[in-house]
């Protein structure tokens, strides 16, 4: 009983008044790995995840419970998709005493690719994250993927006899799903519109395959970004947005970029 009295009386020095006259705008917790659940073309994967975790903090409060945060995450029970992320945001600011804050988390997720002609199967790593914010009473929620592709120049192929310079290359997108999405289908809107996907373990027939895929159809920077963007403009589902393209070139020491964004 001595002990638990002892408890009651524990200071907490986070809920004092500050007198500095200075609100925060983001105070949490950083660079937390944490295991997360998502939906990965029909089956669950847990993920080794990444978090950051934050709240707006008012002038007169002098601290956040950081320890919230992480009881926050060890509640996680279930896979997360972007109505089960809204609605846990909301409990995260409740539990905080917040109305403004910020979730995300970053991870790697896989699909199991069949090679185009031999039907080899294997596991393609791909990048994801899911970012949920509270901002001015609106909550937004973004999904985000990083897509492995091969891309080829034209130019090259125009004014060479033979060969063109050709590349891996990663799209990225970060949309606002307005209905459900899933991960494969965010992947598709990427490896559909470039010079070619890639995989990640090819016999012979399927090298013949990507390079000659790749040669005739051949893409800049800028055409493979317009063509990510149409896509996600024919599709009712998504949002905002924002794609971005990055060739990692091979005969220059530098990247090809590009970026469209729909606001």
């Amino acid at each position: 009983m001595n002990q638990l009295t002892d408890l009651l009386h524990i200071p907490d020095t986070q809920s004092e008044r500050d007198e500095r006259h200075l609100a925060i705008q983001r105070v949490g917790v950083r660079g937390v790995r944490w295991p997360l659940q998502l939906q990965v073309a029909g089956t669950v994967q847990t993920a080794a995840a990444v978090w950051d975790l934050d709240v707006a903090l008012p002038a007169e409060r002098k601290g956040t419970h950081m320890s919230r945060f992480i009881a926050w995450l060890d509640a996680l029970d279930a896979p997360l998709d972007a109505a089960g992320l809204r609605l846990r945001h909301g409990q995260m600011l409740e539990r905080l005493g917040a109305t403004s804050g910020r979730i995300e988390a970053r991870f790697s997720f896989f699909l199991r690719k069949r090679a185009p002609v031999s039907g080899l199967a294997s596991l393609l790593d791909y990048e994801g994250a899911w970012v949920a914010e509270t901002r001015a009473g609106e909550t937004v929620v973004w999904a985000e993927v990083g897509v492995p592709v091969k891309s080829l120049c034209p130019c090259s192929k125009e004014i060479s006899d033979y060969g063109a310079h050709n590349q891996r290359a990663t799209v990225r997108l970060r949309v606002e799903p307005l209905q459900p999405v899933e991960w494969h289908e965010l992947v598709r809107f990427a490896e559909d519109q470039a010079s070619s996907e890639v995989w990640p373990m090819l016999k012979r027939v399927d090298e013949k395959w990507v390079t000659e895929r790749a040669y005739e159809n051949p893409k800049f920077v800028e055409d493979l970004v317009r063509d990510v963007a149409l896509g996600l403009n024919r599709d009712p589902r998504i949002g905002r947005y924002t794609v971005e393209v990055e060739n990692f070139e091979s005969i220059h020491n530098h990247s090809a970029y590009a970026r469209i964004e729909r606001a």
